[in-house]
């Protein structure tokens, strides 16, 4: 049955037949069912269908333009300049005014950015396929520790020195070696991650070494090949402890896709925001975005900078929490506390509450402080109203002036949800 605030209680088939749970549950399995490898690094234009060279993709739900403020806009400035499509700044603006520089969201590339989450046609991007389902998950590739970065919303000299250095030296050298591995399964190694102290969203130190493992046959004959830049690459991976995120959002993004479009499910199938505010998609309403006010944020800030300095600016990479991951395994990374602030107290706490508003645990993601128990994975829309409990996610905060002034954790609005369990009781003709 619905109640009068539009949630169901007891069995979960309605008048017209259908069984939420039952969806629900197919969802689920699709999603755990989910095999995702990497299996080639290429520039955006050459592998993500549709590119094209006038295009810049950023975070979030789409939106024109105009829409655009503070550090996601001048990302996106930056974007432009990096790529060419554009001489100086105001050209830059004139160009996406004009329509001839156009903005595109990730997500509708099959994509995930970081933060502004920037893509322009000549950067380089993992490629992620999930063998089960057969769909495909992108990510870029990570600019470097510098503070000053252009998913921060920063573009200056430095930062269009080491994006080019992404490029023409980094890049390359990852992709050949993971061509010459066949490919390297990600799941098992994020798992390994977990056990090993990681929650692969804001701690990726174990994931990183684990990775660096996985390409090192390929490493050593391109050394002994003489193959250019190897030594360089391995060097800067080695010191680059977050190198893995973006290896960790592909497979998220391919994992969470293969719930999509399954009739009358109300699981979360991807979690965004974008300098406006903050949006789900629901497996049972296809692409469509849910939004609601920008996130509810608790953190720790990097020495000389104060709260009031804290802004918004973009962010896909919650699409790990979406899988059980980041937030939802806080408490494998108890050493996230002098990062981001809190407690271990509060962190173990924070990822109890999980399970209260997921579908099911993880069959392959396991907590050790739990005694093993799959993180709580599958966050149901109907449990979130139901309990007033807002999912979780670890992220790292960006300031007003660019870069990143600290790390954090946020929680989602719950305006999105409201609007997605109304959609849902439309579509599906529920009340």
């Amino acid at each position: 049955m619905v109640t009068a605030s539009g949630l169901e209680t007891g069995p979960a088939a309605d008048a017209t037949g259908l069984d939420v749970d039952a969806a629900n549950a197919e969802a689920f399995a699709r999603l755990t069912a989910a095999d995702p490898w990497v299996v080639d690094v290429r520039p955006a234009r050459e592998v993500i269908p549709g590119y094209t060279d006038d295009l810049v993709l950023t975070s979030g739900a789409p939106m024109p333009w105009s829409e655009y403020v503070g550090g996601q806009r001048e990302a996106l400035i930056g974007g432009a300049l990096f790529e060419g499509l554009a001489a100086t700044r105001e050209e830059a603006i004139a160009g996406f005014e004009s329509g001839a520089i156009r903005v595109g969201a990730c997500h509708d590339y099959g994509a995930v950015g970081s933060l502004a989450g920037i893509y322009t046609a000549s950067m380089p991007v993992f490629v992620v396929e999930n063998r089960t389902h057969g769909n495909v998950g992108f990510c870029n590739f990570y600019e470097g520790k510098e503070p000053r970065r252009l998913n921060y919303g920063c573009y200056d000299e430095g930062v269009h020195e080491r994006l080019l250095h992404v490029n023409e030296v980094l890049a390359p050298v990852v992709g050949e070696a993971i061509r010459r591995q066949g490919g390297i399964a990600l799941k098992p190694l994020i798992a390994r991650a977990l056990r090993m102290g990681d929650e692969v969203h804001s701690r990726n130190a174990a994931a990183s070494v684990l990775f660096n493992r996985e390409i090192l046959p390929a490493v050593l004959d391109m050394i002994q090949e003489g193959v250019p830049h190897v030594r360089e690459t391995m060097l800067h991976l080695a010191e680059n402890d977050y190198f893995f995120l973006r290896l960790s959002m592909a497979a998220s993004k391919a994992s969470a896709d293969a719930m999509k479009d399954v009739a009358g499910s109300t699981l979360v199938s991807a979690m965004a925001f974008s300098c406006r505010g903050f949006a789900i998609k629901v497996a049972g309403l296809g692409d469509r975005w849910f939004e609601g006010p920008p996130p509810i944020h608790q953190g720790k800030l990097f020495a000389g900078h104060t709260e009031d300095e804290i802004t918004w600016m973009g962010g896909e990479s919650p699409i790990t929490e979406t899988v059980g991951l980041g937030g939802f395994a806080q408490a494998c990374a108890l050493s996230l506390q002098d990062y981001q602030g809190g407690s271990p107290e509060v962190m173990i706490e924070r990822n109890k509450e999980m399970y209260e508003i997921t579908h099911g645990e993880n069959p392959d993601y396991r907590i050790p402080l739990f005694s093993f128990r799959g993180t709580p994975t599958a966050v149901d829309v109907r449990k979130v109203l139901a309990t007033d409990i807002l999912p979780v996610m670890d992220v790292g905060l960006a300031g007003r002036d660019g870069g990143q002034i600290g790390a954090g954790v946020i929680r989602a609005p719950r305006a999105c949800f409201e609007a997605a369990q109304a959609a849902h009781a439309d579509r599906y003709d529920r009340d």
